[in-house]
């Protein structure tokens, strides 16, 4: 059974259509590239899998790489999100990356079943990680809203800090945990991964 960081009740039915068929091309992704290696998989193979037309594929994914990685409209509006917007959940600014990073990676809208299929597929593909790297790129001006609520919100040590430099070390937690992750074959928890990635990043900055 798929996890998701939205309940079934509360998406309308235009909503839970959108999200089964976003789910069918994913799956059908990952089961044909599986199968045949990502080169050898086109986007016409995968909407005959799915059963769709590649302009309804295209509504929803801009490559079939973003369908291998479950790429979606980013979360930004979730539960974690606005918790950290507003000073939560522990005050502390590292530590509420670390945990916004997390939900980020557990309570992706794709479910964490398909990120684990994504991120082993991905292992076998480099390309891929730096898809993912430009996916996260694209969200910046959003990342960058979010911070900045957040430094208003925070110590005045926080609202001394630029609110770049903090979204660029968002964006830097969140790709180094999903590329451990990975490297662990997706095994572990988020939580673990993310307070190993900070852990490394310590060491170096104290060195």
């Amino acid at each position: 059974m798929q996890n998701s960081s939205v309940d079934e009740p509360a998406l309308g039915l235009r909503e839970r259509k959108k999200r089964a068929r976003r789910e069918a091309l994913i799956d059908a992704t990952h089961r044909l590239v599986a199968e045949h290696g990502l080169d050898a998989v086109t986007v016409e193979a995968i909407c005959e899998e799915a059963g769709v037309s590649a302009r309804t594929f295209f509504n929803y994914f801009e490559t079939k790489d973003d369908a291998v990685l479950g790429h979606t409209p980013w979360p930004l509006d979730s539960a974690a999100t606005e918790e950290f917007a507003t000073g939560g959940p522990t005050g502390h600014l590292l530590a509420d990356l670390q945990a916004l990073v997390s939900s980020f990676l557990t309570d992706a809208p794709i479910g964490r079943q398909r990120v684990a299929r994504a991120l082993e597929l991905a292992a076998k593909e480099p390309r891929l990680f730096a898809r993912h790297l430009a996916w996260m790129e694209q969200h910046k001006g959003q990342l960058s809203a979010l911070i900045e609520r957040r430094l208003q919100m925070g110590t005045a040590d926080d609202a001394a800090l630029s609110s770049e430099i903090v979204g660029s070390t968002l964006l830097f937690l969140t790709h180094a945990t999903f590329m451990r992750w990975d490297a662990a074959g997706g095994t572990g928890t988020a939580d673990e991964h993310v307070s190993a990635v900070v852990a490394d990043l310590r060491s170096i900055l104290t060195d």
